[in-house]
């Protein structure tokens, strides 16, 4: 499988994977989360019908593509949101704001 690139980071409220997927429509590409991390999936079909080609270059990437993300503990994976628009994809999920920190008091015996 081709590779995709992302861009990963954190905004205050959401913590953000973002790619490029040219030559693709949503409905071609899965997303899924496999325990702690996001799966993306996809398959690009070369448009060239050709048979007579002589390339010059050829970089572009067709067939299948995956990529597999790390997810972080602080965030809430049940109000993740995807979007994709002119062949960027962008998915987020919302942190945990809530503290994780707990103070624990000690009783003497």
């Amino acid at each position: 499988d081709g590779q995709l690139t992302v861009d990963v980071y954190e905004t205050t409220a959401d913590f953000v994977v973002l790619s490029t997927v040219a030559g693709v429509v949503a409905k071609d590409i899965e997303l899924m989360i496999d325990k702690d991390m996001l799966v993306i999936k996809g398959c690009r079909t070369n448009p060239g019908v050709e048979n007579d080609k002589n390339y010059f270059y050829q970089e572009c990437y067709w067939g299948p593509f995956s990529r597999k993300v790390i997810l972080p503990e602080n965030i809430k994976i049940s109000d993740v949101q995807a979007e994709f628009d002119k062949g960027l994809l962008v998915v987020r999920f919302p942190k945990n704001l809530g503290t994780s920190k707990k103070d624990i008091s000690i009783k003497e015996a």
